[in-house]
């Protein structure tokens, strides 16, 4: 009987059909965008597995003909690595075979005979196949095979190689087409990026600007810009966000994070190893990734370029580098790699970012310097002619000047706000629900204790039941029991006190259920909302709002104010003004610890009328709201014979003035200025 005979047909059938899905596969993953070290692993295990062999090595071309190992199945088996010679001339074949471009079959144990010359210093018969298109070689794939196969069987090795190899080349060339127009894509994207990073020269909006272009350009999860202030660097913008809140820990962390990788001029790569980074880094990197949940941070110091040498002795001569002006810093908040492209694209983005930014913050730093240089290279107000209007105008401005810095004038702060009730009241959620009845409407009086609204919550009510099911059980297990001890005269006194025993414990979880059941019992009653004050709903849309919405505990429904009792003033003064705020106060209850400060406002709805209240209360702490930025809050008590019913509503906009006595004119009128110029340019110089 012939061996062909002897083989079972299915299971040649199955190695067959076998065979046919890996060269499928291996099909699909070369149409596929997978880098080239993810498809030489999944593409070397599959031709492997195709041909039975006991490994293999994907060799990847690095230029010059130099092959890098890109993926390996059981190369130990060779023992290449037991000899430096025969790794040696292992590496010359491979050379070789990737000059001349031709799939090759070479068998063990063979070569040239020289002791330099190109071999096969392994056991194995090796199948070799370059990958490679019609311009380029990309790479070659070397089976380890088992030497005992016939003449016909190592062809067929060759031939399913060589096939193989051209999939791996489709790859190689659909994976050059799309660089080719992810090239092409990128350059547009980065023309427009450079366009509107370079369009203004105020830093905090070019910063905004490079931040959202960015993360557009780069494709990351977030990108933030930092600008140098002093010795310090400030978080300026945020991509996503409109304001950055200064104050918040995430902020003020990576606030340190740039300060200190600005202080070392180097840029940081961290995907999850703070190994290789110094101690003050890795410390403010670590805070940093542990409050913000990123996988990957990039911080790169944005320097200025460094100015052309005017002459060859200046070029020769070594020039210390420019501090940075600012750090651009990339994030990733689930993917930890940093892949080639991203590294790429951060780096062209941290390039053209540096030449922006820096143009910017020099042009902000030039205190009205275009008048300075005309009015130095000017001599037409000096001539005989001129000299009498250049005097007049001198002694003119000096007047003006002494006006400015003497003349006193009212000082007044303004801030904007609402007139609300001063008793009011919001009604809070106590529990987890959904409104299911709202018995109330906008405006509607209500008394301390009515009911407001009642919520569901369907998860209470099972657990009510349940208890309620387990109660009646358990009390029906102690029945039973008090029956079989009453009226069972054969129990044994074993078995009474088994029972009794059984008893207890019934007893005790009897008292456990009812204590349960009475506290599920309480928090039902928490569905239903009543309310906390008498007085008036003042919520707008009340039923419309709240009707099958779920809410949580603690969120507020509405608001029940009483409209009937005083009023009163909340102003939303910017913080940077408190300072001010205070020193008048305290200057006004010197006199007289009774008195405060004097508000002149106007409603919304009355612009035509100036009516006056006085502060009553001062918040310590402040808050951010919205584009109004950090506020404190002020309470003014206000006089309610002022007002018509109809000007009495909660919430009604007001615009006031507080009254901090009288200041030069000159500090009343540019104080914003003043304030600027102290803080941005002389705080920032000294």
């Amino acid at each position: 009987m012939s061996s062909e005979q002897s083989l079972d047909p299915q299971l040649i059938e199955q190695t067959r059909m076998h065979i046919r899905t890996l060269v499928n596969e291996i099909t699909q993953l070369s149409r596929s965008d997978l880098s080239p070290e993810e498809y030489s692993a999944e593409f070397l295990s599959r031709v492997v597995s195709a041909l039975a062999a006991v490994g293999g090595v994907f060799w990847l071309s690095e230029g010059q003909n130099r092959l890098v190992l890109a993926y390996q199945m059981n190369l130990q088996d060779t023992r290449l690595t037991e000899s430096e010679e025969s790794q040696q001339r292992h590496a010359r074949l491979l050379q070789k075979i990737l000059t001349a471009g031709e799939p090759t079959l070479v068998s063990p144990r063979s070569g040239t005979g020289e002791t330099n010359g190109e071999a096969n210093p392994t056991d194995f018969l090796l199948v070799l196949g370059p990958v490679r298109t019609e311009t380029e070689t990309f790479g070659l794939v070397e089976v380890f095979q088992r030497p005992d196969a016939p003449a016909p069987a190592q062809k067929g090795y060759l031939r399913f190689v060589t096939q193989m190899c051209e999939l791996a080349g489709d790859y190689f060339k659909s994976r050059q087409l799309r660089s080719l127009s992810d090239r092409q894509v990128l350059w547009s994207k980065l023309e427009e990026f450079t366009r509107l990073i370079h369009a203004g020269l105020d830093p905090r909006e070019t910063a905004y600007v490079l931040a959202n272009e960015a993360r557009r350009l780069i494709e990351c999860d977030r990108v933030s810009v930092a600008i140098r202030r002093g010795t310090d660097c400030v978080i300026e913008a945020i991509s996503g966000q409109d304001v950055v809140n200064k104050r918040s820990n995430t902020v003020r962390l990576l606030n340190g994070l740039c300060r200190v990788v600005a202080r070392g001029r180097e840029p940081v790569w961290y995907c999850g190893d703070t190994s290789n980074l110094a101690p003050q880094i890795e410390d403010a990197l670590q805070e940093y990734v542990d409050e913000s949940q990123s996988k990957t941070v990039i911080v790169l110091p944005l320097s200025r370029p460094t100015p052309p040498a005017e002459d060859e002795a200046e070029a020769d001569r070594p020039k210390d580098p420019l501090p940075p002006v600012g750090a651009l810093v990339v994030e990733q908040i689930e993917d930890s790699r940093i892949t080639p492209t991203l590294r790429r694209r951060v780096e062209v983005v941290a390039t053209h970012a540096a030449l922006a930014l820096a143009n910017a913050v020099e042009h902000n730093e030039v205190f009205l310097m275009p008048l300075w240089r005309r009015i130095g290279k000017s001599r037409v107000l000096v001539q005989a002619r001129m000299l009498p209007k250049t005097t007049l105008v001198l002694a003119a401005v000096m007047a003006a000047a002494a006006f400015l810095a003497f003349f006193p004038w009212p000082f007044k702060l303004h801030a904007r706000g609402t007139l609300e009730p001063v008793e009011r009241r919001d009604v809070y959620a106590g529990i987890d629900g959904v409104v299911e009845e709202v018995f109330v409407r906008h405006g509607q009086r209500v008394r301390q204790g009515q009911e407001l609204l009642r919520l569901r919550n369907s998860e209470l009510k099972q657990s009510i039941l349940e208890i309620g099911g387990q109660l009646a059980a358990n009390q029906k297990q102690i029945a039973t029991i008090l029956k079989e001890l009453a009226e069972n005269r054969m129990l044994t006194t074993q078995d009474r006190n088994r029972l009794s025993g059984e008893r207890a414990e019934l007893e005790a979880k009897q008292i456990s259920l009812l204590a349960q059941k009475a506290v599920l019992e309480e928090r039902a009653k928490e569905l239903t909302v009543l309310s906390p004050r008498d007085g008036e709903i003042v919520t707008w849309d009340v039923y419309n709002r709240l009707i099958n919405r779920p809410v949580n505990r603690g969120q507020v429904l509405l608001r029940v104010a009483d409209t009937s009792g005083d009023w009163e003033l909340e102003m939303h003064m910017s913080e940077d003004r408190m300072g001010e705020i205070a020193l008048a106060r305290q200057a006004v209850r010197q006199k007289d610890p009774n008195e405060d400060l004097e508000v002149e406002y106007v409603l919304a709805t009355d612009p035509g009328r100036v009516r006056r209240g006085k502060i009553k209360e001062v918040y310590i702490s402040a808050e951010v709201m919205g584009e109004e930025g950090n506020v404190v809050l002020i309470k003014v008590a206000v006089d309610k014979s002022d007002f018509t019913p109809e000007q009495l509503r909660p919430g009604a906009g007001v615009s006031g003035k507080v009254l901090c006595g009288t200041r030069p004119v000159g500090y009343v009128w540019f104080r914003d200025l003043l304030a600027f110029i102290r803080t941005r340019v002389l705080f920032t110089l000294w």
